[in-house]
């Protein structure tokens, strides 16, 4: 079963206070392509200075960073600013993978496949899609539906309806739309960039919502002790509420578990046969894989 801090398990990335040796600001994994301008930007979401004003990242050496392209060695980094740094407060919302079916999750998944075929970040080609196999491709959202009312009230769904620019403008970070691995790269696809496909279709993702995304990705694997991971693996006639109960932040995924199925009811995705289902899917602890 995961635990609390399997996140800081593979760091070699240590970042403190230049006046506090032994409060851990944050770590990381550093995969192939973080820069040294890349980990300045992701310090900068993790911490804050107090009060506010502009940091720089020594060394142990005492050697400046600079904000460059060379790649991020492992070692202990140290913040050095006027003011104090501390752990932002802003946190990393919780996500989770739904085993719910509904109409609107299997609208979702079913465009998703039309529109891209493949896995956008691997680049791995389904071969099995002309006979509609899809086991090991998982069409997730960007902002899950948890979140409706942030959706709605911090204005994302009005910026849903402008049609990006066919032309990638390498904003995502500033830095190409580059794929960062926050843990040990199984893939090898850390430092590779996202399809070039998924970039000129007129139906991607908005650059801000991959921002977001990025954002909270930071976040979760780099605050602190990072997040915990949570259990997505029920097998049949496992005791799947309870060990989400027994597991690390159980209220806060309880919750996010009740507001993605409000969402859904909101979104008018659920009648009652699908329900049942679900329930019976839930019972019986088994994951849809398409």
């Amino acid at each position: 079963m995961p635990g609390e801090n399997d996140r800081a398990l593979a760091r070699d990335v240590f970042i403190y206070d230049l006046r506090d040796f032994d409060t851990l600001l944050g770590g990381l994994v550093p995969t192939a392509g973080v820069t040294n301008a890349n980990f300045y930007a992701m310090v900068d979401i993790i911490i804050d200075i107090l009060p506010p004003g502009p940091f720089f990242l020594q060394d142990e050496n005492g050697e400046t960073i600079a904000q460059d392209a060379q790649p991020l060695l492992p070692g202990r980094y140290f913040v050095v600013a006027d003011g104090t740094a501390k752990e932002t407060a802003e946190p990393a919302l919780n996500r989770a993978m739904s085993f719910q079916s509904t109409r609107t999750n299997n609208e979702f998944r079913d465009r998703v496949r039309e529109r891209d075929g493949r896995c956008v970040v691997t680049k791995e080609e389904n071969i099995g899609r002309e006979f509609n196999l899809w086991g090991g491709f998982e069409a997730v959202h960007i902002f899950p539906l948890a979140y409706l009312h942030q959706w709605n009230t911090q204005g994302w769904s009005q910026q849903i309806t402008i049609l990006p620019s066919t032309r990638p403008l390498g904003t995502i970070n500033s830095d190409g739309y580059k794929i960062i691995c926050f843990q040990p790269d199984r893939k090898r696809i850390a430092g590779t960039s996202l399809d070039d496909r998924l970039l000129q279709d007129p139906q991607r993702p908005l650059d801000t919502l991959l921002r977001w995304h990025f954002r909270q990705a930071v976040l979760a694997n780099m605050k602190g002790a990072g997040e915990p991971n949570p259990e997505y693996d029920f097998p049949p006639g496992s005791d799947m509420m309870g060990e989400i109960q027994s597991g690390p932040k159980a209220a806060e995924r309880m919750e996010f578990e009740l507001f993605n199925r409000l969402a859904n009811y909101m979104l008018g995705g659920v009648d009652a046969d699908e329900e049942d289902k679900d329930e019976d899917k839930h019972d019986g602890n088994v994951s849809d894989k398409g």
